[in-house]
């Protein structure tokens, strides 16, 4: 694992690019300085999109802020795995309960 605060470098030759939410449900109150911290440097735009490779997908655990962590054309893309990610992440945990349950 490698840690890296600079998102060209950190995208660069990428297969997948994920993000997640910069103002977490709870953290409102914290929502004006932790903006300031990301935005605009670590949002994923498509621009920043061409780094990776040229096959790779974007990722995002849901729900997300157009504008913020992503821009719409990213997430509104072709190259978006989003919508399969959630559907994934249902039938998993879905499993997954059935599973602890005895099922």
């Amino acid at each position: 694992i490698e840690f890296c605060e600079d998102p060209v470098e950190a995208v660069s030759g990428a297969d997948v690019v994920m993000t997640d939410t910069f103002v977490s449900m709870g953290m409102e109150a914290e929502a004006e300085k932790r903006l300031k911290i990301f935005l605009p440097r670590y949002q994923v735009t498509a621009n920043l999109m061409r780094y990776a490779k040229p096959n790779a997908i974007f990722m995002h655990p849901l729900p997300a802020y157009r504008g913020r962590e992503v821009s719409a054309e990213v997430i509104d893309g072709e190259r978006s795995a989003v919508w399969d990610q959630a559907e994934n992440r249902l039938h998993t945990s879905k499993a997954l309960l059935l599973t602890l349950l005895g099922g």
